[in-house]
């Protein structure tokens, strides 16, 4: 009898040995009811028996075995897509997902050779066909469970960021009152101290919440206005020169710079690649940021000394909590990775792109933005809290 045959005609005693093995899988299954063990599972054998009647080629053959099947574009959700959502709702973790499948391909194979049926020539070429297809249901599951977890792992950090800001606010707040309560030196000097660290947890967590909103694809909510650019910039200049009195800093700007920005969010992309500079260029090497506008656009860049990256290393650099290493480990413990990954967000949201050259003993980091908002980024415009 062939596999296909054989597992139309005994699903249900397959689908019983499997449902029984996911009622195993503690504490995860604790509290299903007696129907989600099975679920989508009786839509996957289904699919495995069709995908064992159907003709295909050697290359589709070999993208199946490798779990790289073609979909097609705009079809619905697999079976086996399907499935591993409601597992990973279900609290289920990656390993027993797979162990589901391993569970299943075992009850359909036992039971096949243990009815004596699987014979004749055909036989091979029914067992690669239907570990190539379950091997294909595995590798479409996994990657839909691993997308789940990580879109409930960013919700939560976005939860955690936004809950931690209000107690942190209330430590700010009273840090800031007892500082000017008090003219006492020591008092004083402590206070300072406790604003300062408290400042900086709040830009982590500003950081985290930026972090967990573009990974969810809702993108960074952007305040637009008219402003123009060159002031904004030389503003949070001045703030960088004080931050950083051992870094020479230059600036200068020339051509149309007046747009439709979020000035806040172009600061900050500025702060975050002058502090990105200071800390992996050369140590007291001279940091030139220039603001051009031409053609319906502007560019900031912003250039260093310091060792070339190397090219295979210039796409990772915008990929979050990634870091190179600093002049100054020390201060890197308190770095999360994430600010070169939020400044091509904040250009990404702008409708503009960021770039990098190295070479030669240099780095210049280019963030070009259109002077004016589309209409896509005018409706996106928000207001966040």
């Amino acid at each position: 009898m062939r596999l296909a045959d054989f597992i139309d005609d005994n699903a249900e005693p397959i689908l019983s040995a499997a449902e029984a093995f996911a009622a195993t899988m503690l504490p995860a299954s604790s509290h299903l009811d007696a129907e989600a063990p099975r679920d989508h599972l009786p839509m996957i054998l289904a699919a495995t028996s069709k995908d064992l009647r159907s003709a295909q080629t050697p290359r589709e053959q070999l993208a199946k075995s490798l779990g790289q099947q073609a979909r097609i574009h705009g079809a619905p959700e697999t079976a086996a897509q399907t499935h591993a959502l409601l597992r990973a709702k279900a609290g289920f973790d990656i390993e027993q997902l797979v162990a589901e499948y391993r569970a299943l391909r075992a009850s359909v194979l036992r039971l096949w050779f243990d009815s004596g049926k699987a014979r004749g020539s055909e036989m091979q070429d029914d067992l690669v066909r239907f570990n190539e297809a379950i091997d294909q249901a595995v590798a479409e599951s996994v990657a839909y469970f691993t997308a789940e977890m990580d879109r409930w792992r960013h919700v939560f950090l976005g939860v955690l960021g936004h809950d931690l800001r209000g107690p942190l606010n209330a430590i700010l707040l009273t840090a800031e009152v007892l500082s000017r309560m008090t003219t006492v030196v020591p008092l004083e000097s402590h206070t300072v101290r406790l604003i300062q660290s408290g400042k900086r947890m709040k830009t982590l967590l500003d950081d985290l919440l930026d972090f967990s909103r573009a990974s969810l694809g809702m993108g960074l909510g952007l305040r637009l206005a008219e402003i123009e650019l060159a002031s904004v910039c030389a503003e949070e200049i001045e703030l960088l020169r004080t931050a950083l009195p051992d870094v020479e800093i230059s600036f200068h700007s020339e051509g149309e710079t007046f747009g439709s920005f979020d000035g806040s969010r172009v600061r900050e992309a500025l702060s975050n690649l002058v502090t990105n500079a200071a800390r992996y260029g050369t140590q007291k090497a001279a940091i030139d940021i220039a603001l051009i506008g031409d053609d319906g656009h502007v560019q900031l860049s912003v250039a260093n000394a310091g060792e070339p990256i190397p090219v295979e290393n210039i796409h990772a650099l915008f990929e979050p909590l990634r870091r190179g290493r600093p002049l100054d480990e020390a201060a890197e413990s308190t770095n999360l990775g994430l600010g070169l990954f939020i400044v091509r967000e904040i250009a990404r949201a702008h409708g503009g792109q960021i770039k990098v050259i190295s070479s030669s003993g240099s780095t210049v980091f280019t963030l070009t933005l259109p002077l004016s908002a589309s209409d896509s980024q005018r409706d996106l415009n928000v207001q966040l809290p």
